[in-house]
């Protein structure tokens, strides 16, 4: 699917979702001063955990990101739904991800009415990755760099994470940062 020509109608969308710690400093770090860079305590205070759910789509350089409280069946449901609704005209979207006991085409039953989940599940068609094989699942390229370039300091609050993770897909979506699939074989 990578490696077919661009087509509007029938995207291929990449999902996945990742954990993210919620870590404050212990104490307030030292300032930077003419030749001594910011001191930091290696003592954190830990505020629980956060999800972030990503979507792209490689081949039109657009992603979409959000922050969540967890990872439950309905939380996948919610993301299926963004999906299908960031692609109204779309004949149908081909989504790529991993085979987790959240993915199931049935979580829309359990977070929609049946006409509502029907309608979704309609409009999109899974192609789930080798178990064990993430890396071909396009979207570990967008976490990776949002990890280098978004979150690569401690996030004490849910709050600031969004704010991060909003700020980074702004400017990568601005920049329509494409990821080429380069064959193998």
């Amino acid at each position: 699917m990578y490696e077919e020509p661009y087509d509007p109608q029938r995207p291929v969308v990449c999902f996945d979702e990742t954990p993210r710690q919620l870590i404050a400093d212990a104490r307030q770090s030292m300032p930077m001063e003419p030749g001594q860079p910011i001191r930091e305590d290696t003592e954190f205070v830990r505020h629980g955990v956060a999800e972030i759910m990503l979507f792209c789509e490689p081949a039109a350089g657009q992603r979409e990101v959000w922050v969540t409280e967890h990872r439950t069946r309905i939380d996948f449901a919610l993301a299926m739904e963004r999906v299908a609704n960031a692609y109204p005209e779309a004949e149908v979207i081909r989504v790529v991800m991993e085979n987790l006991n959240t993915h199931k085409p049935g979580a829309l039953y359990d977070a929609f009415p049946p006409e509502k989940a029907h309608a979704i599940l309609n409009k999109l068609e899974f192609h789930y990755t080798p178990k064990q094989g993430s890396w071909l699942n396009m979207v570990e390229i967008e976490f990776s760099a949002l990890s280098r370039m978004g979150l690569d300091k401690r996030t004490p609050d849910i709050e600031t994470l969004e704010k991060d993770v909003e700020a980074w897909k702004t400017r990568r979506n601005h920049a329509q940062v494409h990821i080429h699939y380069v064959s193998s074989g």
